[in-house]
């Protein structure tokens, strides 16, 4: 099966392609390398560096080559960017993904598995947090995927696409091969390792008046492999869950400083840790329901203990301590 990954050179979609290569599927990548890392692109890999923008370079690449399903992560994420640069997000986030959408529907590929996010609830009224909670996205990111989940519920109507939605919370850890190198790290669990590895003075802890048991903000963590297995099992059985959208998470939450200790124990070094007020926009708590995944496909994380993944991590960033080879390039 050929398999069109794309945001292929990012932390997601890179760990992905791995699996997908490793399970013998065939894997044409596209990133525009605007974020992502030439070097995270699995080697066996068909590298295309298009741009979603760019409408002519996309219907090359399904030209060129025989498609039978995508997978979407090509995204803008950032949260705090998406709020004071919205226009970025909608142009990339929606119009971009309708272009995909356009190609595949030109070219009769039926398949195709969204990487969405747990950002498309906003402030939960119920956790753990089913997928038929309302949907109240806080911010620009979160309304762009959301948006982009009703685009695919047109398309399906309109062309008779199988689709499935993959809404995960806090993806997190590494692979042997692939870890998480952003440009810009937002993340926690880098951020604790940068911390532990002494490339920064100490983790800034935004609110430590949270109804939580430590007061601080409580977040499901799910191992980037368990990830990319839910991908593959989506699609696997897409006939049988077309126009689903699903959580990709533990239903177990672990607050901040949980995470800061565990890394501490797992590191053996001291992680300074920076008290401050909260940030306006962060939930108390983030967990999703598991439930809905286990029930439709029988499926549910087998890599996500809050150890392995910050193991995992660790252990990926002692190999890279800078990261990908190109992370100087522009």
């Amino acid at each position: 099966m050929n398999i069109l990954v794309t945001g292929a050179a990012g932390y997601i979609g890179s760990v992905c392609a791995e699996v997908l290569v490793s399970r013998g599927m065939s894997v044409i990548a596209l990133d525009s390398l605007v974020e992502g890392h030439r070097a995270a692109v699995p080697p066996s890999a068909v590298f295309c560096q298009v741009d979603l923008a760019d409408r002519p370079k996309l219907e090359s690449v399904f030209t060129q080559h025989k498609i039978d399903a995508v997978m979407h992560f090509a995204a803008e994420a950032l949260v705090a960017k998406s709020v004071s640069e919205p226009s970025i997000f909608y142009a990339t986030n929606v119009a971009g993904g309708v272009n995909l959408l356009d190609a595949v529907t030109r070219h009769g590929v039926k398949k195709f598995i969204f990487s969405s996010t747990a950002a498309t609830y906003g402030e939960p009224k119920i956790v753990p947090i089913p997928e038929d909670h309302r949907k109240a996205p806080i911010n620009p990111y979160g309304k762009s995927k959301l948006v982009f989940e009703g685009i695919l519920a047109d398309y399906k109507a309109y062309s008779g696409l199988n689709y499935v939605a993959l809404r995960y919370f806090n993806a997190a850890g590494a692979s042997k091969e692939r870890g998480e190198h952003h440009r810009v790290e937002t993340h926690l669990i880098p951020r604790v390792l940068d911390a532990a590895a002494g490339a920064l003075p100490h983790v800034d802890v935004f609110g430590t008046d949270y109804p939580t048991p430590d007061g601080t903000c409580v977040r499901d963590y799910i191992h980037v492999l368990d990830i990319a297995d839910s991908h593959v099992r989506a699609l696997e059985e897409i006939g049988k869950v077309s126009g689903e959208a699903f959580n990709v998470g533990n239903s177990r939450g672990f607050s901040i400083l949980e995470v800061i200790d565990a890394a501490e124990r797992i590191t053996g070094r001291k992680i300074p840790r920076k008290l401050g007020p909260r940030r306006p926009g962060d939930p108390a708590v983030l967990v999703a329901s598991k439930e809905k995944l286990k029930r439709a496909l029988g499926w549910e994380a087998s890599h996500s203990s809050l150890e392995e993944i910050i193991q995992s991590a660790w252990t990926w960033r002692q190999k890279n301590p800078r990261g990908y080879a190109d992370a100087a390039s522009p």
